[in-house]
Formats: structure tokens, C-alpha cells, sequence
């Protein structure tokens, strides 16, 4: 049993999020820090500090226009020489001003192709650089009865994902994200996990959905969320993070972890933990008011530490405790792991991997922080929109 959890530990993979590693804030102020990147490739450079200290995040994600580049095939041979991949390509259709009354859903069929234009540049970066996945969130919605059709708003939605599912390659998934509300308060057009889930079951095999743990009602059970999806074959991806700013602006695992360690729990139960599964699990959290790699190394920790109680539930003892009734039984077997200590296994795991046992001491001692506080002076740092 303790082989295969450290084999699985071992094997485990997490994407980092490019714009985690720029200044962001709340709706009120953005915070800048020293030492923050200026541009993609610097965003590149931090992310490889964080795989550097924990071997489980070897994939970037990059948010289009904010990572905008020349050349992708520069920036992924750039990503390869500091021993990091590009991942998953994110669609930004929220930030335009012609973006105010909807993008794909958008009454003017003008602003519609302009927004379906952009998810098919997403796609097309993909390509260039051979990754799998285009991610797409919508921040399209409504704040009036009235304003729009909805159902009309559904069909003008279908359109452009089937047009961008279309341009697909053979190797290519179209993930579809959802959002309980804001920035649209009266209906949002892919509001909940059933409205993703529904288009993507039309479009394809190719089209799956994105569950963000920080885009939920407070108390929504999310792990039942994951199992039906992973029942369906149709959960394709994680944001991980956490929803106190009623959004996904908080680590992962920061307030709740015993919620990371319940969808855990449903991912290793189905086998679906190793790469080849195909569930891409990824962090998508600004970091506010703490350092930025930092953040990003406690936050793929955390995963860490869900994953790892997740592994030692004794799966025989659960069933029999629950196909006999004990319910008491059950809970007491699953909250047994949970209650175990597995910092001093992930310690171990990392010194088999070659790695320091504690990846925040040992970045802290590395002078990185103090290395780009002083080399990256002037310039426009990176931010949110930006």
C-alpha cells in the first residue's frame, strides 16, 4: 500500500497558471510586488522555480492576449531549456470593451466573430506549439430581466463551440468552464456545472467540462459534481483554488481543506489520478497580498496533501462498512485518513525524487527572490489584464 501511494505521489502532475505569477488585487486595488515578471518568458522563469521544489508541476498554462508572443515555438524551446512544458491554452474573451453585453452571446453577430475568431487563434496556438488542451470560460450573462434572450443567448453559445469544437485536431479537447455568477448577476450563460456538461455532450467526445472549486454556491457539494462527471466521462479538468473572495482568488486548500481532500477522495476512487487518465489538474488562484512562488509551491503542497490522505483510505474497509450499513463505520474509515498526518511521506517522496524534503525552505534559501528583485527593474510588470 505505501509503495503504490508513493508511486502515485510520485507520478502525480499540476499546472501552474501563468498570470498567478503577475500583480493582481480585488475589484477594489491591485498590489504590485517587487521582483514581478515583465513578461511571459519571466512568468516562465518563476514557474520553473516552483517545479524546481516540488518535480510535480511541469506544465505552464497560458492566457491569451496576456501571454501573447511572437513566436510560440520560441517561448515553448524557452519553457523546455528551464525544464518546463506549456500546457493548456486559456481563451480570454471578458476584457474587450466590445465584450460588455457578451462575446459569443453578444446580440451583434459583428462582436460574436470577433470573440469566435479569438477561440480559433486559441486554438491554432495550440497547435503551433502541440497542446492538447483550449480552455474557455465566458464572463457573458446578463444583469436585468429582459435585457436579452436567453434561450436566443443559448443558441448564439452553441454556435461558436461547435465552430471552435470544429477546428479541433485529432489530438485537441475543448474545455468548457462554468461560473456560478459575476461578472453578469441575472443569469450567466454557462452558469453551473449541468449547462457545461449539456453543450459539451452535444459537441462530442473531443469536449469536456472544467470544474473551478471557487465557482460554486457556498455549501455545493463538489465532489458529487466530480463523480457524476467522471461517471460520464466527461470531466476533463480542474481550477484549483478557493471561493472566500466569492471567487477563485484564495489558495487552494487554504480554508477548506477537507473539501480537496473529499474530491480527491472521488478522483483516486476512479482511477483517475494518473496522466493518463486525461484529467488535467491545474491551479488557477491570483496571489493577492502574498508572494507569488511561494504561493504557487504551498498550493501545489496542498494538492499534495489532499492527494496523499486521499490514497490511504482503506478502500476495503469503506465498502464493507457501507454495504452493510455502518454508516459510523464508514465515516470513521474515511476520516482516519484524513486525520493522518502525510507531511513527513511527502518528505520522504521528494528526497526519492532528489529533491529537499521542504521545497518552501529550500526556494527561501535559494536568493531567487532577492535575484529578481534586483534584475528586473523597470519595465511594465505583468498584471491582471495584462
Amino acid at each position: 500500500m505505501t509503495e503504490a501511494v508513493r508511486a502515485a505521489l510520485r507520478a502525480q502532475r499540476i499546472e501552474l497558471p501563468s498570470w498567478a505569477f503577475g500583480n493582481s488585487g480585488t475589484r477594489f486595488k491591485v498590489f504590485a510586488q517587487q521582483g514581478v515578471p515583465r513578461t511571459p518568458y519571466e512568468k516562465i522563469e518563476d514557474a520553473a522555480q516552483v517545479h524546481r521544489y516540488t518535480g510535480v508541476a511541469p506544465t505552464v498554462a497560458l492566457h491569451i492576449p496576456w501571454d501573447k508572443v511572437d513566436d510560440y515555438t520560441h517561448l515553448a524551446a524557452f519553457a523546455k531549456e528551464h525544464g518546463v512544458g506549456l500546457g493548456t491554452i486559456n481563451a480570454n474573451v471578458f476584457q474587450d470593451n466590445d465584450y460588455m453585453l457578451g462575446s459569443v452571446t453578444n446580440p451583434d453577430p459583428a462582436i460574436r466573430r470577433k470573440a469566435t475568431d479569438h477561440l480559433l487563434e486559441c486554438v491554432d496556438i495550440a497547435a503551433q506549439i502541440g497542446v492538447r488542451d483550449v480552455k474557455l470560460w465566458f464572463s457573458d450573462g446578463t444583469n436585468y430581466p429582459g435585457q436579452d434572450s436567453i434561450r436566443a443567448r443559448q443558441d448564439r453559445l452553441a454556435e461558436a463551440l461547435q465552430e471552435t469544437y470544429d477546428a479541433l485536431g485529432d489530438d485537441q479537447r475543448l474545455l468548457l468552464e462554468y461560473k456560478l455568477f459575476e461578472p453578469a448577476f441575472y443569469t450567466t450563460d454557462v452558469p453551473d456545472w449541468g449547462t457545461a456538461y449539456a453543450h459539451c455532450l452535444r459537441l462530442g467526445p473531443k469536449a469536456e467540462v472544467v470544474i473551478d472549486t471557487g465557482h460554486h454556491a457556498p455549501g455545493t457539494n463538489i465532489e458529487f459534481i466530480v463523480a457524476f462527471l467522471l461517471r460520464e466521462a466527461k470531466l476533463g479538468a480542474f481550477d484549483f483554488n478557493s471561493r472566500f473572495y466569492a471567487d477563485d482568488d484564495l489558495m487552494v486548500g487554504s480554508a477548506d481543506p477537507f473539501q480537496l481532500f473529499r474530491i480527491m477522495h472521488e478522483i483516486v476512487l476512479a482511477d483517475a489520478l494518473k496522466p493518463e487518465a486525461g484529467i488535467a489538474f491545474m491551479l488557477d488562484q491570483c496571489h493577492n497580498i502574498e508572494p507569488k512562488i511561494p504561493a504557487q509551491i504551498r498550493s501545489v503542497m496542498n494538492v499534495q496533501e489532499a492527494t496523499a490522505k486521499a490514497l490511504l483510505v482503506d478502500h476495503d474497509a469503506l465498502a464493507a462498512a457501507q454495504n452493510s450499513g455502518d454508516v459510523l463505520g464508514a465515516n470513521a474509515v474515511f476520516m482516519d485518513a484524513y486525520n493522518t498526518d502525510v507531511r513527513p511521506l511527502l518528505a520522504e517522496v521528494r528526497q526519492e525524487m532528489g529533491l529537499e524534503a521542504d521545497p518552501i525552505a529550500a526556494y527561501k534559501g535559494s536568493g531567487y527572490a532577492d535575484k529578481i528583485v534586483a534584475e528586473r527593474v523597470g519595465g511594465q510588470q505583468a498584471g491582471w489584464g495584462a
